[in-house]
């Protein structure tokens, strides 16, 4: 790994890279002014990436980090082509995450480590820079060769624990930046409605489930629909003072910087990222 971390700032929002691109240009400065630092674009998009430039070109601070792109589905040649075009025109505001999906979406799907390694020699040959790419990472192998060939991890779907025990494994150098899904509202029921159904396809992942049960959780918890237990752990909801509380929580466990994903309509989560932006100390 190289000496320096990406800077994104403590917290950022997480969605689907779709999502992003429903957005104006002024609702992707509202977020920009309130103090977030990076956009994180989730759901394995196309290797060719033509959606960051305009979320970059609309705002002033803002990094946009994928999260990820999936090594299955998008070819690291044409990915490292993206890389270079975007950083070219924003210099140092766009941080490439990849990872290796779920085994049992990809037919071809082999050893995530022998995968990774491939890709990530491809990368270093195509000139993406070690600090300016993420690998999602759960267990201890995928952490450890995030650190060694990456300039960190980007967890999904963990809590604080897992926090502690990633940044134990990357040590103090890594860039870490765990997701964590938010509902806001302190209607206990209600966001665990919302919570079930986010979680619902990961119940079905065993990448997840194994990734859970080494944090504690039992057969129960990660049955479906999931225990309570299991969806407060990975969904904090309540007032927005609690929800920033626990999102704290990653920061105080290890974490550079926390993605967060707000469970609601792409045109609520401006309102809602702003009522957190007080509580979360970024205005």
């Amino acid at each position: 790994m190289t000496d320096s971390k990406p800077n994104l700032g403590r917290y950022g929002l997480f969605g689907h890279y779709s999502a992003w691109q429903r957005l104006s240009p002024d609702q992707l400065r509202a977020i920009d002014e309130l103090g977030y630092g990076a956009i994180w674009a989730g759901g394995s998009p196309p290797a060719e990436l033509p959606w960051v430039e305009p979320l970059l070109e609309a705002t002033t601070n803002l990094s946009v980090a994928t999260g990820i792109v999936n090594i299955w589905t998008a070819d690291p040649g044409p990915v490292s082509e993206s890389f270079h075009r975007i950083d070219a025109a924003y210099p140092g505001r766009f941080l490439l995450g990849i990872g290796v999906g779920h085994p049992e979406a990809i037919q071809q799907y082999r050893t995530p480590l022998e995968a990774l390694r491939e890709y990530l020699d491809k990368l270093d040959e195509y000139g993406v820079p070690r600090n300016r790419r993420v690998v999602a990472a759960l267990g201890p192998k995928v952490l450890r060769l995030s650190a060694d060939r990456a300039a960190g991890a980007h967890p999904y779907l963990t809590t604080p624990e897992h926090t502690r025990q990633a940044r134990e494994l990357l040590g103090p150098d890594a860039f870490l930046a765990p997701e964590h899904k938010v509902v806001l509202t302190e209607d206990a029921e209600r966001a665990r409605s919302v919570g079930r159904k986010a979680l619902d396809m990961y119940l079905n992942l065993r990448n997840y489930l194994n990734n859970w049960k080494r944090l504690g959780f039992s057969d129960e918890d990660v049955a479906k629909p999931g225990s309570d237990r299991l969806v407060d752990a990975v969904v904090a909801h309540g007032s927005a003072d609690a929800i920033a509380a626990r999102l704290g929580e990653h920061l105080h466990a290890g974490a550079d910087h926390v993605p967060v994903q707000i469970l609601a309509k792409p045109d609520e989560v401006v309102a809602a990222a702003e009522t957190l932006a007080g509580p979360l100390g970024l205005r």
